[in-house]
């Protein structure tokens, strides 16, 4: 069984896999002139999304930038090919096939880095926030005050006072 915080960062690293993968998908479809689809696309592209995300998360290695590009362009693949297959418009100024291609890889090549990047320096954040917490001291516990309270009468208060303190001390030769 992996430790908690390994389980945290293969959930951040899914979870970032498929918030790339809907904005990517959806920023591309509408540079390319088909605007941001609606209905049954949107939740099939979110479906995508979800599962980009949840392979992220499960596979072990996704740490690496080759895997995590693989699973990324993977997820381009099936959000473009359902954003286009759900496209019943044509596009009014179609990019050539190697414009659009160049694109995506470039946007898939540049998230996995990031991704990859983010994970690594979230870890090492968080190792140095654990050694930094396990080395505190423990917190001093101070006794607690003595309250002088207030009495009925000021001369009183003053005469308790006066008795409180000791008059004892070296004898005077010394």
């Amino acid at each position: 069984m992996s430790s908690p915080s390994v389980r945290q960062g293969a959930l951040l690293r899914g979870g970032a896999a498929a918030l790339l993968t809907t904005a990517l998908t959806l920023a591309a479809h509408a540079l390319g002139g088909g605007g941001l689809p609606s209905g049954p696309a949107m939740v099939q592209l979110l479906l995508v999304a979800a599962t980009v995300g949840a392979t992220a998360a499960a596979l072990p290695r996704t740490g690496d930038v080759r895997l995590m590009t693989l699973v990324l362009a993977g997820g381009q693949l099936a959000g473009h090919g359902i954003l286009s297959a759900a496209a019943h418009h044509a596009h009014a100024d179609p990019a050539p096939l190697w414009a659009m291609a160049g694109a995506h890889l470039a946007a898939v090549l540049v998230g996995a880095a990031l991704i990859c990047a983010g994970d690594r320096l979230c870890r090492a954040l968080s190792r140095v926030v654990r050694r930094t917490l396990v080395h505190l001291p423990p917190p001093v516990s101070s006794a607690p005050a003595a309250a002088v309270g207030d009495a009925d009468q000021p001369l009183f208060s003053a005469l308790v006072l006066v008795s409180s303190l000791s008059h004892r001390g070296p004898p005077v030769a010394a």
